[in-house]
């Protein structure tokens, strides 16, 4: 627990001290490189305050391009371990009440980031619409498509959403596993463990032949990709 406290209290001055100067950076240049970069490299350092280490494969897998990853999702650790991995600039559509934090709101939207109120299906639609746009500007995203952290580590069924979107801008979907972030932040615990993480990228999945009336397939063909990648206790529940 008390590096959780460590960790947390490390975040928050660092948002206080560093986002404030990122901020004016990023307005004076147009350019969220930096302001990216710098919020990266505080959230890799929680990681590591937490005694959390962050293994990555598959570097080699992500296309040069724009791309959507999608990523199963177990543990607030998710989001630090896959964006720190990815060795480029990515954007998240994340809970509408983390923009509301001050100073980091404003950082998250200047990065990209889009909020998405779940509870509202048209709000919801226009955060679709409002990352196609970023899409189609050069920004790539990470979704976690299962909408909610996985209770006990197991994949769920993905949402249609971010797919609907990766076929209307016709980006490549990069599947992502990651494994054992469920042991070091459980749902519903404040408090992190020292443990180990695994993010594991997957070939791109093209897009280009796939209609809006075929998400599903496209669906159950990236789920099973990101299960292949999944151990046995993180294995989607067999129905039947």
């Amino acid at each position: 627990m008390l590096r959780t406290v460590i960790a947390v209290i490390f975040l928050a001055l660092y948002i206080l001290v560093m986002g404030p100067p990122l901020i004016l950076h990023c307005i004076l240049t147009r350019s969220p490189e930096l302001l990216f970069r710098m919020s990266v490299a505080g959230a890799r350092f929680a990681l590591v305050i937490c005694g959390i280490k962050v293994a990555v494969e598959g570097l080699e897998n992500i296309p040069a391009g724009v791309c959507i990853f999608v990523a199963n999702h177990t543990s607030n650790a998710d989001p630090p371990a896959v964006v720190g991995a990815i060795p480029r600039r990515v954007a998240l559509l994340g809970k509408k009440e983390v923009f509301r934090v001050p100073i980091l709101g404003t950082v998250l939207r200047l990065a990209g980031f889009v909020p998405v109120d779940r509870a509202n299906r048209e709000s919801a639609i226009a955060s679709v619409d409002e990352a196609l746009e970023n899409l189609k500007g050069g920004v790539s995203y990470l979704v976690f498509p299962e909408g909610t952290r996985s209770p006990d580590g197991r994949l769920r069924p993905f949402k249609k959403g971010s797919f609907v979107m990766a076929i209307r801008a016709q980006a490549p979907i990069v599947p992502v596993s990651v494994i054992g972030a469920h042991k070091v932040m459980l749902k519903g615990e404040l408090a992190a463990h020292p443990g180990s993480v695994t993010v594991k990228f997957h070939p791109p999945v093209e897009v280009t032949g796939y209609t809006i009336e075929q998400r599903d397939e496209l669906i159950v063909r990236v789920h099973a990709i990101v299960a292949s990648g999944l151990p046995v206790d993180q294995q989607p529940v067999r129905q039947g």
